[in-house]
């Protein structure tokens, strides 16, 4: 599969394979205690290297993972978004995070809107997930925005087994409907 040519533009944004030149951002997005609470808790540098490599690891070996989230003038990464699925998951996934200087802006709607797409499209997902921690109400407006509704209490596998998901979602037919909305 040729990742390089695997690129999605919409109004603000391009999403992409992770590169290499993302990490600086992603590794300040886990550095900020607040940010990274949600996603697996803050992680120093040198760990933060390793989380990084588990997207592009993704894409060689399943052919997806979250895209890199870029802003379209300025090349920024902005966070990650996209299909997740590892191993033990509870479903198809469209996960995200943001560097905090991105929240609040309507970045995940607008990604999440072309990944949803891409994945049912490419992936032939049936319908999709989001595992969100209990207390994470902006995640919970996204999903709610996207159309997905809460589907109930998730377990997550190890090393996350102990820690709290709901878990959001829909069916790819209820995709089409309320996708009607971003058109």
């Amino acid at each position: 599969m040729a990742l390089d040519g695997i690129r999605i533009e919409t109004e603000r944004l391009v999403l992409r394979v992770p590169r290499i030149g993302d990490f600086d951002r992603f590794a300040e997005l886990l550095a900020d205690e607040d940010a990274a609470r949600h996603i697996g808790g803050h992680a120093p540098r040198a760990a933060a290297w390793r989380r990084f490599l588990q997207q592009p690891g993704a894409w060689l070996l399943q052919g997806f993972g979250m895209f890199s989230v870029t802003d379209r003038d300025s090349g920024l990464w902005l966070g990650q978004l996209g299909p997740w699925k590892p191993e033990g998951w509870p479903g198809n996934e469209i996960g995200y995070s943001f560097h905090p200087d991105a929240w609040g802006r309507g970045y995940a709607t607008e990604a999440a809107v072309a990944a949803i797409d891409w994945a049912l499209e490419r992936l032939g997902w049936d319908d999709f997930i989001h595992c969100i921690a209990p207390e994470n109400t902006a995640s919970k407006k996204v999903a709610a925005r996207l159309g997905s509704t809460f589907l109930g209490p998730g377990r997550l596998p190890p090393p996350y087994e102990d820690l709290p998901s709901e878990v959001w979602g829909q069916t790819a037919a209820q995709w089409q409907d309320n996708r009607k909305r971003f058109a």
